[in-house]
């Protein structure tokens, strides 16, 4: 099975966090961290896309180049990680959705109601075909009641998944 092209957005040299993601991505060997905007500076995203064996044409300066060089690309990403501090998350996946890039963000998606509404609205293809909600660290009650809502409120929705070891809710779009 050839394994899904990913980029990622955040995560360089001296975050703690791109790692562990970059770790969980490779644990199944399903990714492969093919492109970067690894910081939010560009000497520092170039620097730490190098140090990860990222390919210079491909480590990036701003999550905005990257997503519209990676769309253009045919050996482009076929889903990003967002791991950036989260008032970046909305911006960023808001770049990569528009360009049909799956998104693998963080949480939380948008920092307002208001973007993740603007977001909704949007129709992105990506977000309708399968979307995770994070429950992590919610009661049981409370993500009962979260995937609830997400079953009965979001049409189109054929099936849910809670993983309470990992604090997500799978909803698949039919």
């Amino acid at each position: 099975m050839a394994r899904i092209r990913l980029g990622m957005v955040g995560g360089g040299n001296d975050a703690f966090i791109g790692g562990v993601h970059r770790i969980a991505s490779r644990i199944d060997d399903r990714f492969e961290l093919v492109a970067g905007a690894l910081s939010s500076t560009p000497e520092k995203a170039r620097a730490s896309a190098a140090a990860l064996g990222i390919a210079p044409d491909r480590a990036y300066g701003s999550f905005e180049e990257m997503a519209a060089a990676e769309a253009a690309r045919p050996d482009g990403i076929e889903a990003v990680s967002i791991v950036t501090p989260n008032h970046v998350h909305y911006p960023a996946a808001k770049a990569f959705l528009e360009r049909g890039i799956h998104v693998i963000c963080d949480k939380p998606l948008t920092a307002t109601s208001e973007d993740a509404e603007a977001l909704e609205r949007a129709g992105y293809p990506a977000l309708e075909e399968h979307t995770t909600l994070n429950v992590a660290g919610m009661s049981c009650a409370s993500c009962v009641g979260r995937v609830e809502r997400a079953l009965t409120e979001t049409p189109g929705v054929s099936k849910a998944e809670v993983n309470l070891v990992t604090g997500t809710a799978d909803i698949t779009h039919s």
